[in-house]
């Protein structure tokens, strides 16, 4: 039996729109992953065991729906050397830009979890 997923509803005058939580997840994701400093997405509360490449769907993104407005949590891992409060309000404010342009939708808060730090690989001499 399929899982049933939420839409996202707006009141038109024509109208409603229904947006699934999926295309919302999708435009969160990818905003987020455009970010410098942003190394990986992870599953909604797992740790570094359960990584999730930037590529890979809508992993990392947890969408709730109150009273007409969006909220979103962000699970991701950041690059070593950045700074992790600067790339935390640029994947905020990109998130938000985003689905508020793409969608027309109110967002009330995104929540970013940083759940570890990536370090790059010495390079061999």
């Amino acid at each position: 039996m399929p899982e049933h997923k939420e839409s996202v509803i707006k009141l038109e005058d024509q109208g409603t729109i229904r947006i699934s939580e999926d295309v919302v997840a999708a435009i969160s994701s990818q905003a987020a992953s455009e970010v410098d400093g942003v190394t990986l997405m992870t599953a909604a509360g797992s740790g570094m065991t359960d990584l999730i490449g930037k590529k890979q769907g809508n992993k990392g993104i947890k969408i709730t729906l109150e009273e007409n407005r969006i909220h979103v949590d962000v699970y991701l891992l950041t690059a070593y050397g950045k700074s992790i409060p600067a790339v935390a309000q640029k994947v905020q404010e990109r998130i938000a830009s985003s689905l508020q342009s793409m969608t027309g939708l109110t967002v009330g808060c995104v929540n970013v979890h940083v759940g570890g730090v990536i370090f790059e690989k010495e390079a061999k001499k």
